[in-house]
């Protein structure tokens, strides 16, 4: 589970660009018409795999052909169907030669299938398979070295892990089974195919959160990522889960809105499938997943938590579920994940300069830079968003292909009225503020911006005849003032107008 930057799963380097999703091997006279045929047709049902399946009946020449060896080459996964018959063609045995010198077995991306066959006869080289290389002996006496080739790729092919019709109720179910591992295969490359060079300054973010999931440690974790509105807690949180979700025996997103009983419903839709019917209001939901999760290996994001009340019906403590697990919370209240008992978190912050230029500059520009002309402009719009990624992302967006004249224009505008988009977001957590702590937050906001720490709070208390710290507390627990409260104020950073997210 690692969020490095190693190539499957790291986010600096771009997931492999494969031309086919599987490559089936398979003896045509033993299952094409059959079991084969099935299972393609299974996977071309599901619409987002891509096969490759020869369908020629006869085999021409020696020795499979250029198209053969470039698309095992350029495929992910290979099923390789071994029957009775396979050995005897040397068409499958240089393909899956081939498929072992081009997959490493370690990365189980071959996965076969023992129709009719016994894995150890595949190994030893026993039954009909004794009998084709008896043949392929003589017929190849003067090239010892393709026929010991082959037989050393069905002994590697027999040590690993496939399946075996006879364990199966029925041809139906194996191939529901070897579809659904080729999806939890397959969707790993699906979900990193990202724009990766718009999620400027994620590196930073994602070794944040790599340290807190420890992946190696078999303890159940909680994790919260608190932080204000726009900043991309949900862009965090939806990246780390697509990366490590196949990881998992359970895995959700859950977005916190709505009946508790449809959030209860998708996290245990993986375990109870058909039988999901049978939880009807939240006591059930919550039994069931105590019953049903401890023990299984289970992610789940809860994104923009905004009471604890959900959070303890769906994953109310630690023992609910299996070793390994990891439950992450986002949130724009650093008081609910203490409330919570959320003891692991951090504060997702803005953006430096340096990022946020060039964020701002892929939006508005397609580029890592502005435009030589648009600089001095591009950093006035920059220095207007404080580093927030949706204020930039929504002003650079609203700048594309637009003039000089019009970017001064839009700036102007800016001064007068604020963008719509990011004042909503941000109104969202002044919205969940009370009548008094609204008031005191609109006084710092519009009288105090510059004015010296002791100063605002001597102020303040005058004014509402009590210790205003707890409210303080709370401005800055829900991300409507940055913690430099502490230093308040002061200019040196460079901010001037800390005090408030909205002025």
């Amino acid at each position: 589970m690692d969020l490095s930057t190693s190539p499957s799963l790291g986010w600096a380097e771009s997931p492999p660009r494969w031309t086919f999703d599987i490559f089936l091997s398979f003896r045509g006279e033993d299952t094409r018409r059959g079991f084969t045929s099935h299972l393609y047709r299974e996977l071309e049902l599901w619409q987002v795999f891509k096969t490759f399946k020869d369908d020629r009946a006869i085999e021409i020449g020696a020795s499979i052909s250029p198209k053969l060896v470039s698309a095992i080459e350029q495929s992910h996964l290979a099923i390789v169907v071994l029957s009775p018959n396979y050995a005897s063609s040397t068409w499958c045995l240089d393909e899956l030669a081939k498929i072992i010198e081009s997959m490493e077995t370690g990365d189980e991306r071959i996965l076969p299938v023992f129709f009719d066959v016994d894995p150890s006869d595949v190994r030893h080289q026993r039954s009909s398979f004794a009998e084709a290389f008896a043949k392929h002996e003589v017929k190849f006496s003067n090239d010892t070295e393709k026929v010991k080739r082959w037989r050393a790729a069905l002994r590697e092919v027999a040590d690993l892990t496939g399946w075996d019709p006879k364990e199966y109720k029925s041809e139906s179910e194996l191939i529901e089974v070897i579809v659904k591992r080729v999806w939890e295969k397959v969707l790993p490359t699906i979900a990193l195919s990202y724009p990766i060079d718009k999620l400027v300054g994620i590196d930073f973010r994602l070794r944040q959160m790599r340290l807190l999931l420890a992946a190696e440690e078999k303890d159940v974790r909680f994790i919260g990522i608190w932080g204000m509105g726009g900043v991309g807690k949900t862009t965090l949180a939806r990246l780390v889960f697509e990366k490590i979700f196949h990881h998992f025996d359970v895995a959700e997103f859950l977005v916190d809105h709505g009946p508790l009983v449809n959030l209860h419903k998708q996290v245990l839709s993986q375990i109870l499938k058909e039988n999901i019917s049978h939880v009807w209001d939240e006591y059930k939901g919550t039994c069931f997943i105590r019953k049903c999760l401890s023990n299984k290996k289970v992610l789940l994001v809860f994104d923009d938590v905004d009471s604890c009340d959900h959070l303890e019906k769906l994953a109310g403590h630690k023992s609910w579920f299996g070793e390994g697990s990891r439950i992450i919370v986002t949130t724009r209240d650093k008081r609910l994940l203490t409330e919570c008992g959320i003891e692991l978190s951090f504060e997702l912050v803005r953006l430096n300069d340096n990022n946020a230029l060039e964020l701002f500059s892929h939006k508005a520009f397609k580029k890592d830079q502005p435009v030589e002309e648009f600089l001095e402009l591009s950093k006035c719009f920059v220095d207007y968003a404080k580093g927030l990624p949706l204020a930039l992302k929504t002003l650079g967006s609203s700048l594309y292909q637009r003039n000089l004249e019009e970017w001064n224009s839009i700036l102007e505008s800016l001064k007068r009225i604020p963008n719509p988009t990011i004042f909503d977001s941000l109104k969202l957590s002044y919205d969940s503020l009370n009548d008094l702590q609204q008031k005191i937050f609109l006084d710092i906001a519009f009288f105090y911006k510059g004015v010296e720490k002791g100063r605002v709070i001597q102020l303040l208390e005058y004014c509402y005849g009590f210790n205003i710290i707890i409210v303080r507390n709370v401005l800055i627990e829900k991300s409507l003032l940055i913690k430099c409260w502490d230093a308040w104020f002061d200019t040196r950073n460079g901010m001037g107008n800390c005090s408030s997210r909205l002025s």
